[in-house]
């Protein structure tokens, strides 16, 4: 199976292109940016005064030991500003590197989750919903983290290196060259450690997107996995995958922990060498060289080698952020494989942002002329298929399981495109008005129904987010779910629970249904809506069907022949081809297919024919 979990990310080069995506992501809060820049600019210039301000006092009170109170008071007050100083940028890097981080995580969020709003079914096919949430997560929360607190290190580090270094040469550059020398040495160590760290990080991302649809998995499968007694084979599947982990991310930290204090000692080893050749220097009275420009090398040294090894451990970091930002652009920048075409946008708007006064109404003839589909080059589901229906008519679609039905009316929702031919919608190629349009005339109602955590009026509202209380209740009302809501204590305002787990399955498929009628739609759809829910329900639905399909043009799927024999037409589909089409009555008398399925059915539920 074709997962985005399993693409290759393991080369170890990192990709500049995803970077300048991303700080191109991070510069729409500019003003955070270059407020937290200036704050870490004034630490920096903090950090490298102070040792001036010391040395300059070392030279005044003991070298020289000739000062005034004046002196004493001045020094009081570099000092007092200094710390003033720290103060303020720090209090103010915390503060706007917080703002920046939470800043890019809605950002990266909200581009990733309206990304995943104009995505087809066929994405969501081929892709786990594990790996989505572990981009909406934990991996925009990393990715977040490193590019605001990373952000602060980097900009420090650098500000103060070039600091040290430039007042270094200006004070003995002899001696500054030494330190120079070592730049070089860091930066070939820290580039062999970063392919390794990357290579490593990139897989425990990678192993992660598999935990987290593990996660999701165990919890939805959770009633199955019990009633199968499948708990000793999934828990060991996921022992699997976190040992896994496990393994990976402590070879990953190995090599993180070799590179900081490899970077320590070559740090130590620069001190060193400023004392023995500094001392050296100091020793010679012709040098120039003073105990305080010995001191002064000695702890801009230090001070040199500490940015250095936070900047290196921003490198390790950026080797985890740049498997995490490469999955999080791979996913905003997804090519939508069905979407409107720009003169389509222009005149009908785009899904969120309608030009709903340019929108034709509709009647609701509908059209496959030459339909051909496949969801893979191998899977042909649909060949040269043609069919007329004229607005107002209720479609049944009858046939085996595979047989194409679910896909001719995603087809028709415009869920997935023909390979090749036409769908109209009233004489019109449907592409040639927006989805938002097509969308907004259709009413589906699912095997399965869906309902989101809430109460019952805000899922049947979803229909129409306009609607009032009395268009939900009489929504209600129609499919006849206003007498069971009514006797709940809190009535509409009863919680549903986490998709619907509060109700039955057969209340949760009525509120489907008020859901489908407040919308007040010209296309409905019912897929297999009464296949999952037992034979007194049933009839209930069946009268629910008869009054919602007034008006409207409706295709409905089904197994239970008993719900579509008042159908205007049935068509029985085998392979992705009309084999028979028809009434109901018409297909009896040809005693073929639909006749065989009808006698069947009837007869394994113990029902006589002729009662129909």
């Amino acid at each position: 199976m074709n997962n985005y979990e399993e693409l290759d990310f393991s080369e170890s080069k990192l990709k500049l292109g995803v970077w300048k995506k991303i700080i191109k992501m991070v510069w729409k809060r500019k003003g955070a940016v270059v407020l937290m820049a200036l704050a870490m600019i004034l630490l920096s210039g903090l950090d490298i005064i102070g040792p001036i301000i010391t040395a300059n006092a070392i030279d005044l009170f003991f070298e020289k030991g000739i000062y005034t109170d004046r002196d004493i008071w001045l020094y009081v007050g570099y000092f007092a500003g200094i710390a003033i100083g720290y103060t303020i940028s720090i209090w103010g890097f915390i503060k706007l590197a917080g703002i920046v981080e939470t800043r890019i995580a809605y950002e990266i969020r909200h581009e990733a989750f309206e990304k995943l709003q104009e995505l087809s079914f066929s994405y969501y096919d081929k892709t786990h919903a594990g790996w989505i949430m572990a981009r909406l997560t934990s991996d925009s929360r990393k990715l977040a983290e490193i590019l605001s607190w990373g952000l602060i290190d980097i900009l420090w580090g650098t500000a103060t290196m070039i600091g040290i270094l430039g007042i270094l040469f200006v004070i003995y550059w002899p001696l500054a060259l030494i330190i120079a020398a070592l730049v070089p040495i860091m930066f070939f160590v820290s580039m062999y450690f970063r392919k390794k760290i990357l290579k490593d990080y990139r897989e425990v991302r990678k192993i992660n997107s598999k935990i987290t649809a593990s996660y999701n998995e165990g919890i939805l499968g959770t009633k199955t996995t019990k009633t199968l007694v499948l708990e000793s084979k999934r828990n060991r599947e996921f022992n699997e995958l976190t040992t896994n982990m496990k393994s990976t991310s402590i070879r990953a930290v190995v090599h993180s922990s070799l590179f900081f204090p490899i970077l320590i000692v070559i740090g130590y080893i620069g001190v060193m060498l400023v004392f023995r050749v500094g001392g050296g220097y100091y020793l010679d009275p012709t040098s120039g060289f003073t105990i305080t420009m010995l001191y002064l090398f000695v702890n801009y040294t230090t001070m040199f080698f500490e940015p250095i090894s936070q900047i290196a451990r921003l490198l390790a970091e950026l080797q985890q952020a740049q498997a995490s930002a490469e999955r999080i652009m791979m996913l905003i920048e997804t090519e939508v494989d069905i979407k409107d075409k720009p003169e389509v946008i222009e005149k009908y708007g785009t899904l969120f942002d309608h030009k709903t006064e340019n929108w034709e109404p509709i009647k609701g003839d509908i059209e496959f002329e030459n339909v051909s589909f496949r969801y893979t080059e191998k899977e042909s589901v649909l060949e040269n298929f043609n069919l007329k229906v004229k607005a107002g008519m209720s479609v049944a679609l009858v046939g085996a399981t595979g047989s194409g039905k679910s896909t001719i009316v995603n087809l028709l929702c415009r869920f997935y495109e023909p390979v090749s031919g036409v769908i109209k919608i009233d004489g019109r190629d449907y592409r040639d008005r927006s989805i938002g349009w097509l969308h907004s005339n259709l009413g589906y109602v699912l095997q399965s129904p869906h309902l989101f955590k809430g109460s019952i009026i805000e899922n049947i509202r979803y229909g129409r987010k306009d609607a009032t209380d009395e268009e939900v209740i009489r929504a209600a009302q129609i499919v006849n779910a206003h007498e069971f809501i009514s006797e709940f204590d809190e009535g509409y305002n009863t919680d549903v629970g986490d998709s619907g787990t509060k109700l039955s399955v057969g209340q949760r498929q009525l509120i489907s249904f008020a859901r489908a009628i407040v919308a007040d739609p010209k296309l409905l759809i019912l897929d297999e809506a009464t296949s999952s829910i037992d034979t007194k329900t049933e009839y209930v639905i069946q009268e629910v069907i008869a009054k919602v399909l007034k008006g409207r043009t409706s295709f409905i799927v089904a197994h239970r022949l008993s719900t579509i024999i008042n159908s205007d037409l049935i068509v029985v589909i085998s392979d992705g081809k009309i084999i028979e089409q028809g009434t109901h009555r018409e297909l009896l008398n040809l005693e073929g297919e639909y006749y065989n399925l009808y006698k069947n059915q009837f007869i394994n539920e113990g029902m006589e024919k002729s009662k129909y």
